[in-house]
């Protein structure tokens, strides 16, 4: 029995691996090169932070000697030597060191009836500080700074300044040397124990926010008034020495069944490259449900009526259908109706020499004398392949379709077989298809879907390729704004909740049907 369990347990195994590993459908990478480009942001931002540091006032007395520090200003920073690198199980590693800080503050002291007042500038070298920064997904996919550890010291620091005290007893100077002593014990145990609170606010809450409100799309977005996207990320982060690999789940939705999950069964992109900053990869998983889920939203459909019908096409299908027009309205000129419906989801096909959508549709062709119930002529199911030019345009990923040469089969809706008069408008339904339909598909098409990179930051010199299952593109990266002008300009446009339970505001644009 014991011998039958275990035997059990091992044929089951590669099923409950593959099950507990759901593959992305979008995977997104960030190599070394793309994080010394974030050094160069962080390193400004972690200066414009540590020169906000606030440190206490110093007051109090010894015997007949009264003093007070305060308005503790940091008058400027030199970060000279700093180190941003991956580091796998602690992800990212922030390192400065033989950094300079100079400060300005306000004295005034008090020594029995003699009052001193004034400025004292303050230099500190030698200033080293070690940051480690884990990172994680949270309850709702979203990426987060998971944790902070840090270590900061200041090696040496120097007071030097004057005042009446000097000049109104002869060993004023000792008293400027005790003060400049203490002063400089002191101050560089405040900043130190003020750095490391301040780069955990920067990061836990400032960077933090970042993440959630200003990644787009964050989480599930609505793309237009039918579909939304699922960008939650199933794992936490996986780090090497050179890469950052986020796998997110890159599903489509359709709004009117938003809980409603699509399985995955395509190949799992496989990023290898290194050589750009950022590496994204789409699955054939990704554009599938994407179709899928305008199928689920029934408007994969388009209707050419009256005038919008083309002349040639016109002309021919009423002397192919001349008798039974004949039947339906004596006048024979009554309006023509073209209703081209996708009868199944269109699927997604990605090779190394390129990307194809298979589609199933239904043509029926009617007449609608007005005033009068209208009449079917025909009805054909028809079989295409469409060309597919992925190509990335800011940060909303678009896709041209083209309608393939000899890509067009055409069958009698009913068992009955396909008219002569049927097959010769195979070729004036791929003209239709390809001059008057392609062009509509195009246009609702071109607003594309946003990608996953947070405000602020775009990509330069795109390349997309093609692999077996999936395609990749890899760019650059540079900063369109300041990080702290992400953080303080203000909040993102609205987005879908984790779980959305009301209407956000209606998306711009129109909705890429057919």
């Amino acid at each position: 029995m014991a011998a039958g369990s275990r035997l059990l347990l091992l044929f089951l195994l590669p099923w409950l691996v593959t099950a507990s590993h759901s593959p992305p459908g979008c995977k997104i990478r960030i190599t070394s090169k793309g994080l010394d480009l974030v050094k160069q942001e962080g390193l400004r931002f972690v200066e414009q932070e540590l020169q906000n540091i606030t440190v206490s006032d110093l007051h109090g007395k010894e015997g007949q000697f009264h003093y007070n520090i305060s308005q503790v200003k940091v008058m400027d920073l030199q970060l000279a030597l700093s180190d941003l690198h991956f580091q796998p199980q602690q992800h990212l590693v922030f390192n400065i060191n033989n950094a300079s800080i100079s400060l300005r503050f306000r004295r005034q002291l008090l020594y029995w009836f003699f009052y001193d007042i004034g400025s004292i500038n303050a230099s500190g070298g030698g200033v080293h500080i070690h940051t480690v920064l884990q990172l994680a997904k949270d309850n709702a996919g979203r990426l987060k700074i998971s944790n902070i550890t840090c270590n900061a010291s200041i090696a040496r620091m120097h007071a030097g300044f004057s005042g009446t005290l000097r000049a109104a007893v002869g060993w004023g100077g000792k008293v400027y040397e005790f003060l400049s002593t203490f002063i400089v014990t002191g101050m560089r145990f405040l900043l130190s124990q003020q750095i490391c609170p301040s780069l955990e606010h920067a990061s836990l809450v400032l960077l933090n926010s970042v993440l959630d409100t200003h990644v787009v799309p964050a989480v599930r977005n609505y793309v237009d008034e039918y579909i939304g996207i699922d960008y939650s990320l199933l794992r936490d982060p996986a780090v090497s020495t050179d890469t950052l690999d986020l796998d997110f789940k890159g599903m489509f939705f359709p709004r009117v069944r938003e809980n409603q999950e699509l399985e995955n069964h395509a190949v799992e992109p496989v990023i290898k490259e290194t050589e750009r900053m950022v590496y994204v990869a789409f699955s054939e998983y990704f554009f599938d449900s994407a179709m899928h889920a305008y199928f689920q939203a029934g408007v994969l459909a388009i209707e050419l009526q009256g005038e919008k019908v083309p002349k040639d096409l016109e002309v021919l299908l009423r002397a192919t259908f001349f008798g039974t027009i004949f039947m339906l309205s004596p006048t024979v000129d009554a309006p023509l109706r073209l209703v081209l419906r996708v009868s199944a989801p269109p699927r997604c096909i990605i090779k190394p020499w390129g990307g194809s959508v298979s589609v199933s549709a239904f043509l029926n062709i009617s007449l609608v004398p007005p005033g009068r119930r209208g009449g079917q002529l025909s009805s054909m199911a028809m079989e295409t392949k469409l060309s597919a030019r992925v190509y990335l345009q800011g940060k909303a990923l678009r896709v041209q379709l083209d309608l393939r040469r000899r890509a067009l089969a055409a069958a009698a809706a009913s068992p009955r077989p396909l008219s002569p008069q049927l097959f010769s408008l195979q070729a004036p339904l791929k003209t239709l298809l390809q001059l008057t339909i392609m062009p509509i598909i195009n246009e609702r098409t071109k607003k594309g879907v946003q990608i996953p990179l947070p405000e602020g930051m775009d990509f330069t010199k795109e390349v997309v390729t093609n692999h077996a299952g999936f395609l990749t593109v890899g760019a650059d990266l540079h900063f369109s704004k300041e990080l702290r002008e992400v953080i303080e300009g203000g909040g993102p446009a609205p987005t879908a909740a984790a779980r959305p339970s009301s209407e956000p505001t209606a998306p711009s644009g129109g909705a890429p049907q057919l």
